[in-house]
């Protein structure tokens, strides 16, 4: 029988029989990945490479190439979209190495507890159940399994939740608003006026309200909500769906869309009373922590929260966390709404880091396709009176960065990929410069699941706007990336794949690449003429180099937004750190012919070297 209550859970019990897998050192050191369950691995993918290096084989999946791009109509695809598409905890057991193989060291994994029955939420935002694993996904085994298996393949497993809303559980009775739709049909649209609606009825497993909003009105954890001490009305604020979305209490009291918004409490954030709810929620994610021995949580909508609400889980999960012997448990906060608020959010609360899905993305997916100044990416992580912190040691752990993602909030009704043909029909050029720069620069990089293996989904014409397009899946099924059925992507042998491998292999072995300081360099053509690497015009065809700096080591990262040719400048180094005619050699570079050559420092501009980078390509250079 499934749990139905938080009071029937014994915490103590379960921890006396686990052993419980201790925090990283570092989480900075550390390479996330995240991944939609449902959209990842359906486990009947042949023809890739399985958890102990060997080729797969039997009926299933074939593995995808080019030719099969368009082999269904753009018009089925669309369709094929919307709705529950089979990826699993099996299926992504069984990737893990595929996975561990690329570099990857921590899983992000998305929300995976029971959602509303009537409702297509595969994305798992949805929750109607928080003490259940959703069957789409698998089973509370399946979850446990993943963990274990992860950590026994050195990967860490961040699981995402949500604390803000719940799914769609009850339905309103609303009296104001009247909203017409397409076809010019009215109806009541209940939205935030600050005033609460009259509920109708928990909804049951048909989305009607036949269920009395009262305590404990129903066993059928099919229905309403649950663990059962959540079905007290006062769960929720009942004030409707937020209509402005930066105006506030507005964002903070409103439902998101249909999403429930439940209260959390009140007061300042010193002396906050959390609610009965948000109390169980907490108790409820203890729970999973316990028994499936999370690593950290990603935390979804904290910019809806009231800040005390957001303190009072942290803390309460750090300290429970810490008597399992989890020193770090991390806790990572998606907060939108600009660098400021993230910054101010973290100081606040005590969660550990913030989600950079504003600023950071933009500015790196433009500065590598060559329309941004570099300057506007790297200063995102310089000291200044914003963030009042040494930026090495502020920003290279308390931001996860990511130029990919499942919401791009960023971008309107304009969502794309990395990839996408919409965005720059030479993106996917750029693709491995995207993952090295989000690898080898400040912050804690997250690859989104498929970047690297280019896939290209954007909104459309037709269908503007719509997030399933930053969502294909991995596995293939009807809705395969580049408008694809039937063919899985799990390719090793992809250039992205292999050579973002490299580079990870380069940034755990080099302590340099994940905790030193950052600075963008100066670069010369002439060796007299210096300056930083910026825009003409519209567009910037140039190598963009930076230096990470640890102690006395630096080491120098270059990439090239010229995708038509090589290019060469003098780029300015440390003047203290190298002596004139001291040597670095190259440790990686596109061009595999330049590994291994070296360049001699010169007194240019203080201290230089001069670097040549590919087309579209990446070099690093070490000291000799």
């Amino acid at each position: 029988m499934p749990l139905s209550r938080i009071a029937d859970i014994d915490i103590t019990g379960i921890v006396s029989q686990t052993d419980y897998t201790p925090s990283p050192t570092a989480w900075e050191d550390q390479v996330f990945y995240f991944l939609l369950v449902d959209r990842f691995s359906d486990g009947k993918e042949i023809g890739y490479r399985g958890n102990n290096g060997e080729i797969v084989n039997g009926n299933g999946t074939p593995l995808f190439s080019q030719e099969h791009a368009g082999n269904i109509s753009h018009e089925q695809w669309v369709a094929n979209g919307q709705g529950w598409k089979g990826g699993n905890l099996k299926g992504l057991i069984e990737k893990l190495g595929y996975l561990q193989r690329m570099g990857i060291t921590a899983l992000w994994v998305s929300p995976v507890f029971k959602q509303v029955e009537f409702a297509a939420t595969y994305h798992g935002y949805g929750i109607q159940n928080f003490l259940s694993i959703d069957p789409h996904f698998g089973t509370e085994e399946d979850l446990i399994n993943l963990v274990k298996t992860a950590h026994e393949m050195k990967i860490f497993v961040v699981l995402d939740i949500i604390i803000n809303h719940s799914g769609n559980v009850f339905s309103y009775n609303p009296n104001r608003y009247f909203t017409t739709d397409k076809d010019g049909i009215s109806y009541i649209d209940p939205r935030w006026d600050g005033n609460p609606y009259e509920i109708a009825g928990f909804n049951d497993a048909f989305g009607k309200p036949s269920i009395p909003f009262s305590s404990a009105a129903t066993q059928n954890t099919k229905e309403a909500i649950f663990p059962l001490e959540l079905q007290d009305p006062k769960t929720f604020t009942c004030k409707g769906r937020i209509n402005n979305w930066d105006y506030d209490p507005e964002f903070r009291e409103g439902d998101f869309c249909d999403l429930k918004d439940i209260h959390h409490g009140s007061g300042p954030d010193d002396n906050y009373e959390p609610s009965k709810a948000l109390k169980v929620l907490t108790e409820a994610y203890k729970y999973w922590i316990t028994v499936a021995d999370i690593d950290g949580f990603r935390i979804d909508t904290v910019k809806h929260m009231d800040t005390g609400a957001t303190r009072y889980f942290a803390s309460v999960i750090h300290e429970f966390a810490q008597t399992l012997g989890k020193e770090r448990f991390f806790l990572i906060g998606e907060i939108t709404g600009g660098r400021t608020r993230a910054f101010d959010t973290l100081e606040t609360t005590g969660l550990d880091a913030a989600l950079g899905i504003d600023d950071i993305p933009d500015k790196m997916e433009y500065l590598v396709k060559g329309y941004r100044n570099p300057s506007d990416y790297f200063d995102l992580f310089r000291n200044s009176t914003l963030v009042n912190k040494e930026s090495h040691t502020w920003f290279r752990n308390k931001v996860v960065t990511v130029f990919d993602d499942h919401d791009q909030v960023r971008k309107g009704n304009w969502k794309a990929r990395f990839c996408a043909p919409l965005e720059n029909e030479k993106g996917w050029k750029f693709l491995l410069n995207a993952l090295a720069l989000n690898a080898l620069t400040l912050g804690i990089p997250c690859v989104y699941y498929g970047s690297e293996q280019y896939f290209n989904g954007h909104a459309t014409k037709d269908c503007d706007g719509n997030d399933v397009f930053l969502r294909e899946s991995m596995f293939g099924g009807d809705y395969g990336s580049f408008e694809s059925s039937g063919y899985h992507f799990f390719n090793e042998k992809s250039n992205a794949y292999i050579e973002f491998a490299k580079i990870i292999t380069i940034r755990k072995s080099e302590l340099v690449l994940s905790r030193g300081r950052q600075y963008l360099r100066e670069i010369s053509g002439d060796g007299v003429n210096f300056g930083l690497p910026k825009m003409f015009g519209t567009e910037i065809r140039s190598v963009v180099p930076w230096s990470r700096i640890l102690d006395k080591q630096e080491i120098v990262v270059a990439i090239n937004t010229n995708y038509n040719e090589s290019v060469t400048a003098w780029v300015t180094i440390d003047n203290d750190l190298h002596d004139v005619g001291s040597s670095f050699s190259c440790i990686y570079s596109t061009d595999h012919n330049q590994i291994h050559s070296t360049l001699n420092v010169a007194a240019l501009n203080g201290k230089s070297i001069q670097i040549t980078v590919p087309a579209a390509g990446c070099v690093i250079f070490k000291p000799v």
